[in-house]
């Protein structure tokens, strides 16, 4: 219900770009029924993340020319859970960026446009 930049959409998931991201093109793929973490997802959703998340993960290292990509999912507070549905985080990194936890980015005005647009042609 929040406005996003999608980056990809099929039957069961959804891929967006991060409006707090730790890194440039740090984007959220969802399954498109609530699941409140990884604890009740089912086999089949589990697996449709994985896939949506790998190709995801291709296209955006690609888009942002990260070296490296994290994919990361937080379950339950204590492991930094703070939106209670479901979602993977993929993460660019680049050599010696300091790491992802605790680092934030501020997109610049029209960023966050042009780097969807790069993914979405990776894809």
């Amino acid at each position: 219900e929040v406005p996003a930049v999608k980056l990809y959409e099929d039957d069961d998931t959804l891929a967006f770009l991060d409006i707090h991201p730790n890194h440039r093109g740090h984007a959220l793929v969802i399954p498109k029924h609530h699941f409140e973490n990884v604890y009740g997802l089912p086999a089949e959703t589990v697996c449709r993340l994985a896939l949506t998340s790998q190709k995801l993960a291709v296209a955006i290292k690609n888009a942002v020319d990260a070296d490296g990509i994290n994919i990361v999912m937080n379950n339950e507070s204590a492991a930094g859970q703070i939106i209670w549905h479901s979602h993977t985080h993929i993460i660019p990194r680049k050599n010696e960026d300091g790491g992802y936890l605790g680092a934030k980015y501020t997109y610049v005005a029209g960023e966050m446009e042009e780097i969807a647009e790069k993914v979405k042609k990776e894809l």
